[in-house]
């Protein structure tokens, strides 16, 4: 069903029309991109005292330890090298030959195991204000170097004391290169780092990449990390009830046009509107959002196309959007060689995500 249709199959006469996020073009200004590198709202409170660590999985007890050390230690002076820190150089000390050390922490495990809450926590406890500490998503993180330029982004981030990147992920390999070049140089003014991942460092790119001429490009990243690993399953699912079926799309559109706020989309038409927005923006396209209502959910047709649901799905998470669908479950969004192939964990994000914001969605529907 398309949209149109569905608005006026089904439209309350007496509501005003939502929004449709396919009809937004984002424009975000370069001084956004650096003012938005905080914890996203989701995150916006979270402390390592408000992680609930799985008592059965000892390694999430230890994470917060080891977090929690690493931001006391980011409380000393400033300097080059990790030189104005003794308390980091004892952290991140190896041999000799690289006085440099691991100038970061690299937080390893699956989806839903709390690694962005750690790493949000991480930044909020970091003892400097918020003008010298950057938090983002790899993507984030591109495309701030596009706006700014390789050396203009060091030199606004050179001066930070803690960068921290939500989903390191490579996707492509100039990006490597890329990130790689600028996480060396920030690491060489004093820049502490963290990050977190479902891939260990070491492995960034496997089985995605046949490029052998990049990886030595993956492990000179991997050297720059002390990989925690943080196991545990997905706590969205732990003791909580199965995702809500979907609904009718008569009673999607409804939803849509009485509340408040969302916007009504046909999942085909927004995926095509994806394709030509950078998803560095995907953000910009639900500011004013409050709830995402979607008729017609259907399979993703191409990895392409999947990926970029991927960034949309991470961006309404962050923004605690609910989101109110008819049509396919939201764990059929995927086929079976998706879920089998290089970006499987993406996808599981994806699914896990969505399906914490179908719950949130529940109180939307008239009952």
């Amino acid at each position: 069903m398309s949209h149109s249709t569905a608005a006026s199959g089904h439209r309350p006469a007496t509501e005003a029309a939502p929004v449709a996020l396919r009809a937004r073009e984002p424009y975000v200004p370069v001084d956004r991109l650096v003012a938005d590198m905080v914890p996203p709202p989701r995150f916006d409170s979270v402390r390592f005292d408000t992680y609930v660590p799985d008592p059965g999985r000892p390694s999430q007890s230890q994470a917060v330890t080891v977090l929690g050390a690493f931001a006391a230690g980011l409380g000393g002076a400033r300097g080059t090298n990790g030189s104005g820190s003794g308390g980091l150089r004892r952290w991140f000390a190896r041999k000799p030959a690289e006085p440099t050390g691991p100038r970061g922490v690299y937080l390893d495990g699956g989806y839903g195991v709390g690694k962005t809450h750690l790493l949000a926590s991480l930044w909020h406890a970091a003892p400097a204000p918020a003008s010298e500490k950057a938090f983002g998503t790899f993507v984030e993180l591109t495309n701030l170097v596009g706006a700014l330029g390789f050396q203009q982004t060091v030199q606004t981030l050179g001066g930070h004391r803690l960068l921290c990147i939500d989903e390191f992920e490579l996707d492509d390999p100039g990006d490597t290169v890329l990130i790689s070049s600028l996480l060396r140089k920030l690491v060489d003014s004093g820049v502490a780092l963290a990050a977190t991942s479902n891939t260990l460092p070491g492995r960034l790119g496997e089985g995605r990449f046949a490029a052998a001429d990049f990886l030595r490009e993956i492990q000179g990243l991997a050297a720059r990390f002390r990989p925690l690993r943080i196991d545990g399953e997905d706590y969205r699912h732990r003791g909580l009830p199965e995702a809500p079926a979907p609904y009718s799309d008569e009673q999607v559109t409804r939803a849509a046009y009485t509340t408040e706020g969302a916007s009504l989309d046909d999942f085909p038409g927004l995926l095509g509107h994806l394709a030509t927005v950078h998803p560095s923006r995907y953000g910009a396209l639900t500011d004013g959002v409050r709830a995402v209502c979607l008729t017609d959910v259907g399979p993703v047709p191409d990895q392409s196309t999947a990926l970029r649901l991927v960034v949309l799905a991470d961006r309404l998470y962050d923004r605690e959007i609910p989101v109110l669908a008819s049509g396919l479950p939201f764990d059929r969004l995927f086929g079976e060689e998706m879920l089998n192939g290089g970006y499987r964990k993406k996808y599981f994000r994806a699914i896990s995500r969505l399906t914490a914001l179908a719950r949130d969605a529940k109180g939307l529907v008239a009952q």
